[in-house]
Formats: structure tokens, C-alpha cells, sequence
């Protein structure tokens, strides 16, 4: 007999007992089935849909104790966390939302332990679930937010805003397509008169600011003016939440906060100085999102802040030093945006402060304090070198913190800063996530350990050969750091690994051990690349490993990395198999392979690698791109989503840029995707595969001409009004250009160079700029007689690059040959054209036509 079968009766018994009022002995139940969900043998089976069932009776149960409520909850919770899959499975996730999105709205006594809140706990659980069942979560929580938030209880009002907020980091994607009446919901409830709507349309609206980027930045003209008001609000819950949501919000944003740079200001420096502590704690993270957004805009705002700052960060009683801490890294944001110029008479008085704060024993002041070190020395530079005796040591002492005093071994079920560590299980799921004990981390000393060994890898940076003295005692915490336990410390010590070997070629290239001193660092930093990315269980940690030694192959060259090929060629082909350590340690079985749950991060980061590779090694990289093709193209298959099509595209066409002529061998597999994904509703995704089509077309040998006719059938939209995306069109631009260059005879020039030369100057990006004005001034200087009949267009085009700031001397040199051969042509029937153009666009011209 099955353990499962037993569950029917365990069931009926509870019920019972919850009848006649014996909740302790129908608790029981919960625990039972918390073990079966813990255990990795198969025994729930189709019991999953009757345990869910009687869950939610007790969940919707307002009349028993709050204690077996929220067990029931739990063991939604743990359902959804662990056994995801039997949720999809048994269509559980529709009942599922459907009473955990009103508990939501449910009143609690805030006196009673504030765990239990019925409300807090159905967050959780919807949170998790949005994480793992985004696609079958949006729908009903998107169609309770649209009803709630219309409703006369400002309970729901207030669950409806809610609700949005907890799903918007698991259903990003899909909340992204839908931002228009997302945020007609939230905005509305920003305007509520009731303060708890308010403080949750804060919340969510943090929330979307944190994981709807860059998309929500678009929407500023409607988003800002509203937490501009949200920033006066009469409750100080709301105004900390409004903080909290521009800084969020304006951390992403670039020119387009200038309008309202005044505006914000001014409430912030009022508050700032104002305001209750908690409160300025909030709104200088606020002003330091802004100044990072304003740059050099924020100048006129720089000294009081900076002089509100001295204040903050010299103060001592315990109660302050948060304040200090944030005083004392927006102290170092400001002055990225400012400069050096303006920043280094007055920086002093700054880093003294700075330092004497860590005779305070506060860790995060430290922490804060290493990345205000963090921000000056990329500020100096080599000025910063006078300040390493006195700074690089505080560094070395956070690094080597005694660890007993970050962790707690926790049975219980953890809380905010909780990590979790644990082996795998498999039942008849056998892909849904193992239950691990948790290991409660006690943060403080670990952010400050980050934070310093951040810091250790900036310094090398910027002062390089300066850096000499602390090169051997950086190196080794930065070995030791690389498999620390907890994740945060491992990424920044193998960013810094790329750095310290930066400072290291610096400090001995001329020296005459040097050699050798520079190839034992290269060879201990490689290891650990390569061991990170087969071994570590962190997929940002090896994302960030295959990044830099994608950086490193493109720095350095393919005799530095020539020994290690073959084994980073393997760790590339694990990770394309998605068999690698950290893929396998929350990987899925059941979902069928089209569906599998992969990091878009580490994926990214997976196929930098390839044109990498392709860069360094040129054509003789083909023996081994042939290994990597097939499992790259997996992510290209039509059941997968946009983003991972797209990454796919890109990687093509950097490595047939790189690799050159072998890329013919695989013209058929490419542009048949190629073709398909000029056809995306994604801009991304169109403008990569224009970008792709022109480097197959210009590397892809004869067997790419059979594609030519239906490649520019494709590419004729992308020129037209109906695309809305300049990059898109400055691709297709790019493409055209290299067809032309490539095979002159196979395009039919008359129909083509209209359609090009009407969406010239590029717009934005400037990439393309070679390959289009490089072909349009080849044309023009063999005297083309199809391009001739454009002079009068030309000329406005060569002016409008001529005075252009952002295209390259390069290219201007180009033009100017062009110009001044058409003048060779045409002489006196020239002043007409030149005399329609502005004095600076004549000007310019006239200075980028080579002197006769």
C-alpha cells in the first residue's frame, strides 16, 4: 500500500477535528504533509489536488486561530515553491489565486504577531508562484487588480495595487507588454484618499521601478509628476515608500530626468533637511539616483548637498550612522557626477571623515564607506594614489573579518536574509526543487566583505602601477574570496581578479622577471575562471566568470589564452547543454526541453564567449565553432522566447564578422532564422538579424546569393514609417550597405539607394556608420554613375555628418574624400547645393574636405 493512499483518511480525520474545534490535532495534518513535501522520495501523486483542497478551506477560514491558518498557507507556499510543476499540472494555480489574492485584503489585528498576518503570508505565496508559474499567474492577478482596484473596501484597493507589486519581479516579462493598464492602476491609487492605498501604490510602483526596466523609464512624462506629488504625502509610510520608488525609478534614467531635475530637488532638499531620520535615510537614496541620472546637470545642485552631507557624516551616536552611511555614499555619487575638476580641492575633508568612521564598529557604515572609496578612486584615478596607505588597509581588515560571526545554522524557515544551500531531491516531479535547511546570514559582515573586496579590484584599476605594494596580500584574499560560501563576496571577487591582473601588467611588463611574474597571476586567474564556471552553484557568479574571460580573450589576445582553449571551449560547450553545476542545481526535468527554465544573465554572458573566441582566433576558429553550433542553436527554436532567439542572432553575427569566410558553411541555418526574426514585433530581435543578414551576406561566400532577393524584401519594412526603432533601421541600413560592398552586381542599385539614402544620417547607431558611409563614399569615388544622380541629397547627408559630434575623425576623412570628388566633378554647379546649407553645416564640410 502506497503512502498516498493514506492521505484521504488523514484528510477526512483533520476536517473533523476542525469541526468540533480540535485545531491542535488537525495541525498534525500540516506537518505530515510538510515532511511528504520535504521528502525526495515520490509520495504525494495526484494527492497534491486534495491537499491544496482542504489547504484552502482552512486559508478562507476567518473564524480559526491564526496560527493554523498560516500553516495551511505554508503549505500552499511550499507547494508553490518546490512543487511548481504539480500546480501547472493539475490546473491548481486559478483556485490557488483565487483565495490567496482577497486574503490579501483581509483585516489583521497588527498587535497579534505580525508573521501570522494572513495577508503577509498570501503575499508570499503569490510572489513565489509569480516566480515560478509567471505565465499562469499574471492572468487572474492582472484580472483581480483591474476589479479590486474599483472596489468601495479600501482593502481591496489596497490588494489590488499590492498584488501588482508582488508579481512584477516573477511576471516581468509579461507585465512589460502590459504596462499601460498596470500602471493606470497603481497611478490611480496613488490618488486615493485613503493612506494605505497609497503607501501600496508606492510599494508596487518601487517594485515595477526595481523590475520593469527600461521599459517603465519610458513612461516618465505620466510616473514622475505623480511621485512628485507622492513625495509631499501627509503620511510619512507613504512619503519613505515614494522615496524609495524614485530612487528606484531614476537610477535607470539619463537625459530624460532633466525637465524635472528643479522640481525634484527642491522636495528633496527640503525633506532632506526636515525630515524625521528614517526619512532622510530614504530620500538621500532618492538624491543620489537623481545625481547619477543628472551628471553633469547636477552641478548647481552639488554644494549644498555636499554640505548637507559633511553635517551627516561626521555624527557619532548609534541612532546616526545609518544616516552617516548613506550621507557618506552619496558624498561619492555626487562627486562621480560632478568630476574631478570641481570635486578634488574639497575632497579631503570628505575622506577624512570617511576614514574615522571606522572607528565606529558599525559594519554597514564600513560597507558604505568602502564604495564612497569605491567612487573616488575611479574619480582620481592615479590621484587617488595618495590615499591607498591610508585606505587599503581598512579594506584588507573588512576582507578578512572573522566569518563565525556572519552565520547562523537555522532550522526554521527563514526570513529576509536568508540563503539557501542544499542538495538536490527528485520525486515523482523529479524536477521540482529540493526543500534545503536554510542558513541564516547575518548580512552586515557579508555586504561589508563584498563591498571591500569590490573596492580591492577598483583600486588596481585605477592607480595600476601604484597598486604595487598590495598586489601579493590583494591577490590572495581575492583566491580565498573566489569560493567563499556566500555568493555576493564569490561575483566581486572574480570581477576584481580581472582587474588585479590589469594593475599586475602594469606594475611588471617592464620589468625583467616580469614575465614570468605575469603569467603565474594569468594562470591562477584563469583556474579560478575556469573552475567557477564548471563547479560554482551561483549563475551570476559564472556569468560574470564567462564575461571576464571574454574581456580577457579580447584584451589579450589568443596566444595569452591559446593553453586553455580546449578547456574553456568544454566549460562553454557544458553550459550550452545547460548541464553545468549551477544549471543543474535548480534544473527541471519534467518541462520538456523547450521549456526549460533558463538565466537569460548567464545565457548572455554563455554566448560573449563565442565571438570571443571568434575575435582572437579568426578563421581558425571554425573547427571548433562547429562543436558549439548545434547546442547554440537550440535556444533559436521557435518555442523559445524572444530574448533567447535574438541572443542567438547576435552571436552569429559577431562570429561570421570575426571568423570571416568559414561562416559559409552554414548560410542555410542561419538565414532561414535570419529571415524569420526581421519579421519580430521585438525591435531588439529585428535589429540584431539586420545586423546578422548583413554580415552573412558579407562573409557567407556564393552560396549566400540565393538569399539576396528575399533578405531585401525583408529588410524594405525596417526603412519604412512603420518602424518605430532607430537602431532597427540604422541596421538595416548597415546590411544594405555590406551587400552592396559584397556582391555590387547582385543589387539592383536604382531601386536600392533611394530607399537607403532617405534614412540617412544614421540616427543612433553609430556602429554602422563605416560600413554605410564607407560604401555610399566607394560608390561616389569610382564615380558610380547610379549614385551620381543623388548629389543634391549626398551633400545635405555629407554636411549633416560633417558637423555631427558623435561620428569618429574615421569616418569624417571618408566623407570628406567623397565630397571633395564630387567637387572634382561638378565644380560651379556645386555653389547652388553648398549655398543651401547653414553657414555651420558649410563650414563643417568645407573643413573635412582634404586640402588640395
Amino acid at each position: 500500500m502506497k503512502f498516498r493512499e493514506f492521505i484521504p483518511s488523514i484528510l477526512n480525520v483533520s476536517r473533523q477535528c476542525l469541526a468540533s474545534g480540535e485545531e491542535d490535532v488537525a495541525v498534525l495534518a500540516f506537518e505530515i504533509f510538510d515532511e511528504l513535501i520535504e521528502s525526495p522520495a515520490p509520495l504525494l501523486g495526484d494527492s497534491v489536488k486534495s491537499i491544496v483542497q482542504f489547504s484552502l478551506e482552512v486559508c478562507a477560514s476567518p473564524n480559526l486561530e491564526s496560527s493554523t491558518r498560516h500553516q495551511a498557507i505554508q503549505i500552499i507556499s511550499w507547494l508553490a515553491r518546490y512543487k511548481s510543476n504539480s500546480l501547472k499540472k493539475y490546473k491548481l494555480v486559478g483556485p490557488i489565486l483565487q483565495i490567496m489574492c482577497p486574503l490579501l485584503a483581509e483585516s489583521t489585528d497588527r498587535d497579534e504577531d505580525d508573521d501570522l498576518a494572513p495577508d503577509r503570508a498570501a503575499a508570499e505565496v503569490i510572489d513565489t508562484m509569480a516566480i515560478n508559474l509567471a505565465k499562469h499567474v499574471f492572468p487572474p492577478v492582472f484580472e483581480f487588480s483591474s476589479i479590486s482596484s474599483q472596489n468601495a473596501n479600501p482593502k481591496f484597493r489596497e490588494a489590488a495595487v499590492t498584488a501588482l507589486g508582488v508579481i512584477s519581479e516573477g511576471c516581468l516579462e509579461l507585465m512589460k507588454g502590459k504596462l499601460e493598464p498596470v500602471l493606470r492602476i497603481v497611478l490611480g491609487a496613488l490618488r486615493d484618499p485613503e493612506q494605505m492605498v497609497r503607501g501600496a501604490a508606492s510599494f508596487a510602483l518601487g517594485q515595477f521601478a526595481e523590475h520593469l526596466q527600461p521599459e517603465i523609464v519610458s513612461h516618465h512624462n505620466i510616473v514622475l509628476p505623480c511621485m512628485l506629488n507622492a513625495v509631499e504625502d501627509a503620511s510619512d509610510e507613504v512619503k519613505e515608500k515614494s522615496y524609495y520608488a524614485l530612487a528606484a525609478f531614476c537610477e535607470e534614467m539619463g537625459e530624460e530626468i532633466l525637465p524635472y531635475l528643479d522640481p525634484l530637488m527642491g522636495k528633496l532638499l527640503g525633506a532632506l533637511q526636515t525630515s524625521p531620520r528614517h526619512l532622510q535615510e530614504t530620500c538621500m537614496s532618492a538624491i543620489g539616483s537623481v545625481a547619477s541620472a543628472a551628471e553633469q546637470a547636477f552641478v548647481p545642485y552639488a554644494e549644498r548637498v555636499l554640505e548637507l552631507m559633511k553635517i551627516f557624516m561626521v555624527l557619532t551616536n548609534d541612532e546616526d550612522l545609518r544616516s552617516r552611511a548613506r550621507a557618506t555614499e552619496l558624498a561619492g555619487i555626487v562627486a562621480m557626477s560632478v568630476g574631478r575638476a570641481r570635486m578634488e580641492p574639497i575632497l579631503p575633508a570628505f575622506i577624512e571623515a570617511a576614514i574615522s568612521g571606522f572607528g565606529l564598529e558599525f559594519s554597514e557604515l564600513r560597507e558604505y564607506t568602502h564604495g564612497f572609496f569605491s567612487n573616488v578612486a575611479e574619480l582620481l584615478e592615479d590621484g587617488f594614489t595618495q590615499y591607498l596607505p591610508h585606505i587599503v588597509p581598512l579594506a584588507f581588515s573588512s576582507c578578512n573579518l572573522d566569518d563565525g560571526s556572519a552565520v547562523d545554522i537555522d532550522d526554521s524557515d527563514g526570513d529576509e536574509n536568508v540563503t539557501e544551500v542544499g542538495g538536490v531531491s527528485s520525486d515523482d516531479e523529479a524536477h521540482d526543487e529540493p526543500r534545503v535547511r536554510n542558513i541564516s546570514v547575518r548580512t552586515g559582515v557579508l555586504d561589508e566583505k563584498a563591498a571591500a573586496t569590490q573596492a580591492l579590484g577598483l583600486f588596481a584599476q585605477h592607480t595600476k602601477r601604484s597598486y604595487a605594494p598590495y598586489i601579493d596580500e590583494t591577490l590572495k584574499i581575492l583566491v580565498r574570496h573566489s569560493t567563499y560560501f556566500h555568493e555576493d563576496v564569490r561575483l566581486q571577487a572574480i570581477i576584481s581578479l580581472k582587474y588585479i591582473l590589469t594593475a599586475v601588467q602594469a606594475v611588471f611588463e617592464y620589468r625583467n622577471e616580469g614575465t614570468a611574474k605575469i603569467k603565474e597571476v594569468f594562470d591562477t586567474i584563469m583556474e579560478i575562471y575556469l573552475k567557477t564556471m564548471s563547479e560554482d552553484d551561483d549563475k551570476e557568479v559564472v556569468a560574470q566568470a564567462c564575461m571576464s574571460v571574454a574581456d580577457i580573450m579580447n584584451g589579450l589576445g589568443y596566444m595569452a589564452v591559446e593553453p586553455y582553449v580546449p578547456r574553456l571551449v568544454e566549460a562553454t560547450l557544458v553550459l550550452l547543454r545547460g548541464e553545468s553545476t549551477c544549471q543543474l542545481i535548480e534544473s527541471d526535468s519534467e518541462a520538456d526541453e523547450d521549456d526549460t527554465e533558463h538565466d537569460e544573465v548567464l545565457m548572455d554572458a554563455v554566448s560573449d564567449l563565442l565571438p570571443a573566441f571568434a575575435k582572437s582566433m579568426g578563421a581558425q576558429f571554425a573547427p571548433i565553432f562547429a562543436q558549439l553550433f548545434e547546442p547554440l542553436m537550440k535556444f533559436a527554436k521557435q518555442s523559445r522566447p524572444p530574448q533567447d532567439r535574438t541572443m542567438v542572432v547576435a552571436t552569429l553575427a559577431e562570429v561570421a564578422q570575426h571568423m570571416g569566410a568559414p561562416i559559409a558553411g552554414y548560410v542555410d541555418a542561419v538565414m532561414q532564422l535570419v529571415l524569420k526574426e526581421l519579421g519580430s514585433p521585438d525591435a531588439t530581435n529585428r535589429r540584431n538579424a539586420a545586423f546578422c543578414a548583413g554580415e552573412m551576406c558579407k562573409n557567407g561566400g556564393d552560396s549566400v546569393l540565393k538569399y539576396y532577393t528575399d533578405v531585401l524584401s525583408r529588410l524594405h519594412p525596417l526603412f519604412g514609417e512603420s518602424e518605430p526603432d532607430n537602431a532597427a533601421r540604422d541596421n538595416a541600413a548597415g546590411a544594405v550597405a555590406r551587400m552592396i560592398m559584397a556582391h555590387p552586381d547582385s543589387i539592383p542599385l536604382g531601386q536600392v539607394l533611394p530607399v537607403l539614402l532617405q534614412v540617412l544620417p544614421l540616427k543612433e547607431d553609430y556602429e554602422e556608420s563605416t560600413p554605410v558611409y564607407g560604401c555610399i563614399c566607394n560608390l561616389v569615388l569610382s564615380s558610380n554613375s547610379q549614385i551620381l544622380a543623388f548629389v543634391p541629397q549626398l551633400v545635405n547627408i555629407f554636411a549633416q555628418v560633417a558637423v555631427s559630434a558623435v561620428e569618429t575623425p574615421e569616418v569624417k576623412v571618408h566623407i570628406g574624400r567623397a565630397f571633395a570628388h564630387l567637387m572634382s566633378l561638378y565644380g560651379h554647379q556645386m555653389q547652388p547645393l553648398l549655398g543651401n546649407l547653414s553657414p555651420a553645416h558649410a563650414n563643417a564640410l568645407a573643413a573635412i574636405a582634404p586640402k588640395s
